[in-house]
């Protein structure tokens, strides 16, 4: 299990129309960690449901993490991606901060796990749609299929290459924390957007598209 300092246990995926809300759930906002948990095997995911699963992953070639550097950038060539990466944290109310609500936002990567290359899980965000503008930054990405590649560019300079392994939908009362924000022993990439049915009742997305991706190289 991921620390309960991390402010993130009970973490569930909650998009309200055209926006894309983290709720914590019994945790208090907190900082940073002052030092990073002992990494840890991947918790199950069987309960998440596969979108795409017929083509096999690309062979995975870098198995040792990068040094830790922010993230700046983001590049998906399958799906014509390519947005500056903006840092979230916490809200005083304990929800995760997310990009702004309008078609032009970048995506997000929260600053409290690892930066993208590092070992263990990265985290990016960002919206599917906007009630007013449309289609926004990650408005294609359950169209992701494994063996696409993911290219974030760091404030080093450096870049980290991952491998989409798997891309799936889940229902957003079944969010599996563990699986997206729970510590790996390898440098691993999550990228989350709202998806499924739209309930026009409630007025908000009734999951939530999720990709998972591992390094495959850095430059």
């Amino acid at each position: 299990m991921l620390p309960r300092r991390l402010a993130i246990d009970g973490l569930t995926g909650l998009f309200a129309v055209g926006g894309l809300t983290l709720l914590v759930i019994g945790a208090s906002p907190a900082p940073p960690p002052p030092e990073r948990p002992a990494a840890a095997p991947a918790p199950a995911v069987s309960e998440l449901i596969p979108i795409a699963s017929s083509a096999a992953p690309a062979p995975v070639v870098e198995t040792r993490g990068m040094a830790a550097s922010v993230p700046v950038r983001l590049a998906i060539p399958a799906i014509g991606i390519d947005t500056s990466l903006m840092s979230l944290g916490l809200n005083p109310d304990g929800t995760v901060e997310v990009p702004p609500l309008k078609s032009g936002a970048p995506a997000g990567w929260y600053r409290n796990l690892r930066t993208p290359g590092e070992v263990g899980p990265a985290v990016l965000l960002g919206h599917v749609d906007t009630a007013h503008d449309g289609p926004a930054v990650f408005y294609r990405l359950r169209d992701l299929r494994p063996g696409d590649t993911a290219s974030v560019r760091r404030a080093d300079g450096s870049v980290a290459v991952f491998v989409v392994e798997r891309v799936v939908e889940v229902p957003k009362t079944d969010f599996p924390t563990d699986a997206v924000y729970g510590p790996v022993g390898y440098p691993a990439l999550r990228i989350v957007t709202c998806g499924g049915t739209f309930d026009h009742v409630r007025h908000e997305y009734r999951g939530n598209i999720l990709v998972y991706a591992r390094l495959e190289r850095s430059s």
